[in-house]
């Protein structure tokens, strides 16, 4: 099968959906002869039924349908819902409970566990190259590289066993967190509302995605894939997808058992050890943040912290 990736760009003011080979890219509708499957979204809710398609076209397009010259990439997909798994990698969790002060060593995972989520919103997405601008210095803004699965089908009730089959790709997400946000000032001791979490994660451009989704045709195993992030050529997370807590099939049935999954959907996977919190080092104003997923690509993205809202 020849590699390809699937995004989507902008072109004369109007977005396409492209597919991206070693050597071309590729439009969607006029290589399929259907304009309406120039938005990825449509593509997504055929998924299964056009792949086969897809693969036949990158590895031999038509000429119409090749692009020329430099393309301003967006964001893969727009998400319907991001669903995102927090705390799913032990050192990261370990390294957020010794920021609190909490001992530890005698940490083991409870048999009885289950992953935890939290959502963001479309307009948390922001694109690849994308200047991500934050109106408040101080909410300490922090970083996480995230295996992003791309959902393929309408999905009810799946199992570890089978909930893989409903992935259509898979893509890279940075999940930008404002620790300063985490907790409220204003709440009681003991209020069951001091935590923060639509404060804390979800905020203008705090979750840039790509630059492109990678088929899971192509993703032998999803809990084998390194991934790492660097601030300015300095690398901060170095890790493997296979460090998770909950696989990516727990958290699919996990979240499926009450929530139906639909096309375009994707799940933030959690994040491995290296973020800023543990570090006591937040992000700057001007910083490139660079987030890393071997056969995926690289999702760059400087951040502007600004004073002023009107300047953010």
């Amino acid at each position: 099968m020849h590699t390809y990736k699937l995004g989507r760009i902008l072109s004369a003011g109007q977005e396409r959906g492209v597919i991206a080979t070693a050597t071309h890219h590729i439009d969607n509708g006029l290589a399929l002869a259907d304009e309406r499957l120039s938005d990825v979204q449509a593509v997504l809710n055929r998924w299964f039924e056009l792949e086969p398609r897809l693969a036949a076209v990158a590895e031999d397009p038509p000429h119409k349908a090749i692009l020329e010259g430099d393309i301003d990439l967006l964001a893969p997909l727009a998400p319907r819902s991001i669903i995102c798994a927090g705390a799913n990698y032990k050192d990261h969790l370990m390294e957020m409970l010794a920021a609190r002060g909490v001992d530890v060593s005698n940490w083991s995972r409870n048999p009885e566990a289950r992953p935890w989520f939290f959502l963001k919103s479309i307009g948390c997405v922001a694109a690849p190259g994308q200047d991500v601008s934050i109106a408040n210095f101080d909410w300490n803004i922090d970083w996480e590289v995230e295996l992003a699965a791309v959902i393929g089908r309408t999905t009810r009730r799946a199992t570890p066993s089978n909930a893989l089959d409903n992935v259509a790709g898979y893509t890279v997400a940075n999940d930008l967190s404002a620790r300063g946000r985490l907790k409220r000032s204003d709440a009681a001791d003991g209020s069951p509302f001091v935590f923060d979490w639509v404060g804390h994660k979800v905020f203008d451009a705090s979750c840039p995605l790509g630059p492109w989704m990678l088929p899971a045709s192509q993703v032998p195993d999803p809990q084998n894939m390194r991934l790492g992030l660097s601030v300015n050529g300095e690398t901060m997370q170095d890790s493997n997808t296979s460090d998770m807590i909950f696989s990516l099939a727990e958290q699919i049935a996990e979240i499926s058992a009450t929530l139906t999954l639909q096309p375009g959907d994707i799940i933030l996977t959690g994040t491995p050890a290296g973020v800023g919190t543990g570090r006591g080092q937040f992000l700057k104003n001007g910083d490139l943040v660079e987030a890393t997923i071997d056969g995926i690509g690289t999702l760059k993205n400087r951040v502007i912290l600004a004073d002023d809202p009107a300047m953010a």
